[in-house]
C-alpha cells in the first residue's frame, strides 16, 4: 500500500507524476480551490480585524471526503499545488480543510512536470510559505471588496449583470482613454520627397530621401515647400559626398514570459489571451506522446521572469552547438532590465526537453496545440543563440545646398533568425545594386513627392493591452487573460478585427467609475497596490494592514455615490428580426446562457427567440443566411437560419468560396479548404484563406 500521498491541483497531472514516483506514492487531485469566500456575502468581517470567512466550495464535498480517506492511509502528505501565490493558498486551504495539523505535511513545488524536477522537489520539501498565502489573501480580499461593494451600485444605477473589479475597471479605463485620444486626434500634414538617380554603370537607379540643407535637417510641411525645393534643384548636379559602411547586430529575443507569450501568440497565431493560457496549461500538465506516455512539454506558464536554470542553459548550449554549430551559440545570456520587481521564483516559459522537436510532435498534437508549442520551442532556442549581423551602408548625396540620404543593409549572418523570425524582425533588406563610392557619377531621373498625414494612436488589441498592463505594473501574469475575458463578457468592450472598441455601456460604466471612484480606476494607485502585494510576499508588510487602510475609504465612496449618482438608461441593441407576435423590431438581450432576441414591448409582449450569429455566407440550398449554432452538448456547427424548413448544416465553417470542380461551398478544415460535397473530395492547402476566415470571426 502507498505510504506517501501527493496532492496536486489538476487531475491531468496525476498519471504523469505517478509514473515518476512509483508504487510508494499515491497521487490525487483537489481540482483547484476547495475553500473560498461565500458567494452570498462579502465574506470579510470588517468589524473584527477584517477576518475572512472561508467555506467549502459547493460541489467540493465529495472531493474532500475522498481526500480525507487517502490522508488517513498516508504516513506523509506532500502538497504539490502550482508554484505561485494561488497554488500556495490552495495548499494552505487543503491543510485546514483536511485537518492536517497532526500529520507530517510538506509543501513541494516544481517548475516543470519532468522526472528530475518532481524527484528534486521531494528532496527540497518545505513548509507552507505564509507570506505567499497572505499575498493571495490580500488580493482576494481587495478584489472581493471592490466587486461586492461597487457592483450592486452599477446594478442600481445602470442595469443588472454589470460588475466592477480592481483590475478590470482600470483595464477598461485604459481602453477608454485610448479611445478619447483617437477621437481627439487632429492629423497633421507632412510631405516626403524622394529623388531617383541613375548611377553610371548600373542598370537600376537608386532612390534617396530628402534630408534638409547641408546645415540642418528640415521637415516638409506643405506642397508649396516641396515645389519650392524641386524648383531650386532644377539643373543641379548630384554628388555623393559621403559613404559610410558599418555593421549592426540584432539581439536575440528573450524567452517567453506569460505576458510576452500572450502578445506573440496574438500577433503570430491570432489566439486570444484566454485560448493561449488554456493551451499552455495543457502543454504544462502533459500531453500523450507515442512511446513516451504523458509528457509535460513546457515549464510553468504563469511567470514574469526571463531567468533560465543552469540545467536548461547547458541543455540549450549542447543542442545548438550540435545542431547549428558553435558560431550560433550566444556569448552572453541576455537579461531583462526592469525597474519594477520581477517575481523570480519561476523560470521563463521554455520546453522541458529540446529533443522534443516540433516537427516530430506535429502529427501527435492538435493543430493549435502544436502551433503554440512550436512558438515556445523556437523562441527559447533563439533566445540562447547568437545575434544576427547586418552590413550597413549610409550614403549622403548633395545637390546645391540640399542633402539627400540613402541607407541600405544586408544580412551577413542569420544567427537566431535561422530558427525564429517574429513580426518585428520581418524587415526588407534594402541592398544597393552596385558599389557606390564617394564622387560616383549620378544623373537626375525624377522626383517622387508624397503627401502624408500623421496617424492617431492605434486601438488596443489583446496583445497591446497586455503589454500596457504589464508596463504599467497592473495585475500579474495570472490576471491578464481573465481581466480581458471579463470586460468582453460584460460587453464593456467589443472585439472587431482583433481590435478592442469601447461600447456605449463601457463608456457609461467608465465615466461612473471615474466620477465616484477615481482612486479605484487610477493607474498609479493600482500599480502601487501591486507593489504592496509584492511587499506582503516578501514579508515586509502585513496583509491586513493593506486591507484595513483600503476599506474605510471605499466604504465612504460607495455611500456617497449612492446619494450622488443618477440613474442611467442604456438602450438595447436593435436587431434586424421582427417580432412575430406584435411586429416590433426585436432587441438583443444578454442572459445567463448568452445572447437572445426579445421583444421591446415587454411585459405586454413576452416573445423571445434564440439569437444566431451570421457568418456572412448564404445557404447553398435556399439562399438565406448561414448562422453559427450549438448542439445541446455545446458543440458548434453551422446551419441555415431557416431551419427546420431548410436542413443545411455542416460542422466546419463555410467560406464564401466555391469548389472549382462541382460548385459546392468550400469549408475551412484545419489548414485546408475542403469541398462540402463529400463525393467531390476536392481540397486545397490554404493558410492564407484560413487566416482571412479567422479574421472574420
Amino acid at each position: 500500500m502507498a505510504k506517501y500521498l501527493v496532492i496536486v491541483e489538476s487531475p491531468s497531472k496525476i498519471k504523469t507524476i505517478k509514473k515518476f514516483l512509483g508504487q510508494n506514492y499515491e497521487v490525487v487531485a483537489s481540482n483547484g480551490h476547495v475553500r473560498d469566500l461565500p458567494k452570498s456575502s462579502l465574506g470579510i468581517d470588517v468589524n473584527h480585524d477584517y477576518e475572512p470567512k472561508y467555506i467549502t466550495i459547493r460541489g467540493k464535498g465529495d472531493i474532500l471526503a475522498n481526500l480525507r480517506k487517502e490522508v488517513k492511509k498516508a504516513e506523509k502528505i506532500y502538497l504539490a499545488t502550482d508554484p505561485d501565490r494561488e497554488g500556495e493558498a490552495i495548499s494552505w486551504h487543503l491543510y485546514y480543510a483536511l485537518k492536517l495539523e497532526d500529520k507530517k505535511v510538506y509543501r513541494i513545488t516544481f517548475n516543470e512536470i519532468t522526472k528530475n524536477a518532481v524527484k528534486e522537489s521531494l528532496k527540497n520539501a518545505r513548509e507552507i510559505d505564509m507570506n505567499l498565502v497572505d499575498a493571495q489573501q490580500a488580493r482576494r480580499a481587495l478584489d472581493r471588496m471592490v466587486g461586492y461593494r461597487i457592483s450592486p451600485l452599477l446594478w442600481a444605477k445602470i442595469k443588472r449583470g454589470l460588475s466592477a473589479g480592481r483590475v478590470q475597471s482600470v483595464a477598461l479605463r485604459i481602453i477608454c482613454d485610448r479611445e478619447e485620444e483617437i477621437n481627439a486626434f487632429v492629423p497633421e500634414e507632412y510631405w516626403t520627397l524622394d529623388v531617383s538617380l541613375d548611377v553610371e554603370g548600373e542598370k537600376k537607379p537608386i532612390t534617396a530621401r530628402y534630408y534638409g540643407t547641408v546645415a540642418e535637417k528640415k521637415a516638409i510641411d506643405s506642397e508649396s515647400q516641396v515645389q519650392e525645393i524641386m524648383d531650386s534643384l532644377k539643373g543641379a548636379a548630384y554628388n555623393v559626398t559621403d559613404v559610410k559602411k558599418g555593421e549592426r547586430t540584432k539581439k536575440p529575443p528573450l524567452p517567453f514570459t506569460t505576458s510576452t507569450l500572450q502578445q506573440e501568440a496574438s500577433k503570430e497565431l491570432n489566439f486570444s489571451t484566454q485560448k493561449t493560457m488554456r493551451l499552455a496549461q495543457q502543454l504544462y500538465e502533459g500531453v500523450d506522446i507515442e512511446g513516451e506516455g504523458t509528457v509535460g512539454l513546457i515549464t510553468y506558464l504563469r511567470t514574469d521572469s526571463t531567468r533560465v536554470s543552469d540545467e536548461a542553459e547547458a541543455m540549450a548550449a549542447e543542442f545548438i552547438g550540435s545542431r547549428y554549430g558553435q558560431e550560433y551559440l550566444t556569448a552572453a545570456v541576455p537579461e531583462k532590465k526592469n525597474s519594477q520587481k520581477i517575481q523570480d521564483a519561476h523560470e521563463a516559459i521554455r520546453p522541458t526537453d529540446l529533443e522534443m522537436l516540433p516537427a516530430v510532435l506535429k502529427e501527435q498534437l492538435p493543430r493549435d496545440l502544436f502551433r503554440l508549442y512550436q512558438l515556445i520551442w523556437k523562441r527559447f532556442v533563439a533566445s540562447r543563440m547568437s545575434a544576427a549581423r547586418y552590413e550597413t551602408t549610409s550614403v549622403k548625396i548633395q545637390a546645391g545646398d540640399h542633402l539627400f540620404t540613402l541607407s541600405a543593409s544586408s544580412r551577413k549572418f542569420d544567427g537566431y533568425m535561422s530558427v525564429y523570425v517574429s513580426e518585428d524582425d520581418e524587415e526588407e533588406e534594402n541592398t544597393l545594386t552596385g558599389d557606390l563610392q564617394k564622387n560616383s557619377k549620378l544623373s537626375f531621373a525624377g522626383f517622387d513627392p508624397k503627401q502624408h498625414f500623421t496617424q492617431p494612436p492605434a486601438h488596443y488589441n489583446e496583445a497591446s493591452l497586455v503589454r500596457a498592463l504589464e508596463e504599467l505594473g497592473i495585475g500579474r501574469p495570472s490576471t491578464y487573460a481573465p481581466t480581458i475575458t471579463t470586460i468582453l463578457a460584460r460587453r464593456y468592450v467589443a472585439k472587431e478585427n482583433r481590435n478592442l472598441y469601447v461600447t456605449e455601456l463601457g463608456e457609461v460604466v467608465n465615466n461612473m467609475m471615474k466620477t465616484a471612484f477615481p482612486t479605484i480606476v487610477d493607474v498609479n494607485f493600482t500599480a502601487n497596490m501591486e507593489a504592496l502585494l509584492d511587499a506582503v510576499e516578501e514579508g515586509t508588510v502585513k496583509w491586513k494592514t493593506i486591507v484595513s487602510n483600503f476599506y474605510p475609504d471605499l466604504d465612504e465612496a460607495v455611500k456617497q455615490a449612492e446619494k450622488d449618482l443618477e440613474h442611467v438608461t442604456i438602450a438595447d441593441e436593435v436587431s434586424e428580426e421582427v417580432c412575430d407576435v406584435c411586429g416590433r423590431q426585436m432587441v438583443i438581450k444578454y442572459g445567463p446562457h448568452g445572447r437572445f432576441l426579445a421583444c421591446p414591448g415587454f411585459p405586454e409582449c413576452r416573445n423571445t427567440k434564440p439569437y444566431f450569429e451570421k457568418i456572412g455566407v448564404a445557404c447553398p440550398k435556399c439562399g438565406k443566411d448561414i448562422v453559427l449554432k450549438k448542439t445541446r452538448k455545446g458543440r458548434k456547427y453551422y446551419g441555415c437560419i431557416d431551419n427546420p424548413d431548410c436542413d443545411f448544416m455542416v460542422w466546419q465553417r463555410p467560406t464564401d468560396q466555391k469548389c472549382p470542380r462541382c460548385g459546392s461551398l468550400l469549408l475551412a478544415k484545419g489548414n485546408k479548404l475542403v469541398c462540402a460535397n463529400e463525393q467531390c473530395g476536392y481540397n486545397v492547402l490554404s493558410e492564407f484563406s484560413n487566416k482571412s476566415i479567422e479574421n472574420k470571426k
